[in-house]
């Protein structure tokens, strides 16, 4: 018998997560994933199919993502981000991975940026 991956466990966990988790237009979805160099969230309408706002640890000018202090940049970035286009609430996803580290940091300095969530 093979055994899962801990990849393919955080992606059961995340089918399981966006069961219940869905982003409106009036509340989109704050959807994070990280990898090991770097940190990614989008703020996504799933209504629509469409990503609003995106921000990331790859683009220029941003900080290590591999690390808390750089999550904390992405997750103050994506919250300007969204604050610009209107977003004022979202519904956080977290991707299957565990609300801890990086993930609660990008979560609390969004929060702190004026995300409600």
């Amino acid at each position: 018998m093979a055994r899962d991956s801990k990849n393919d466990i955080r992606l059961r966990i995340h089918k399981r997560i966006r069961r219940r988790v869905t982003g409106t237009s009036e509340r989109p979805r704050l959807a994070v994933f990280r990898s090991v160099k770097h940190i990614y969230a989008q703020v996504i309408d799933d209504a629509k199919g469409h990503t609003m706002v995106a921000a990331s640890s790859s683009e220029k000018d941003t900080t290590n993502g591999g690390n808390v202090a750089g999550a904390k940049a992405i997750g103050k970035l994506v919250a300007e981000r969204a604050k610009d286009k209107g977003i004022k609430a979202v519904v956080f996803d977290r991707g299957g991975y565990l609300y801890h580290g990086r993930v609660k940091a990008l979560a609390d300095a969004a929060r702190e940026a004026g995300l409600e969530f």
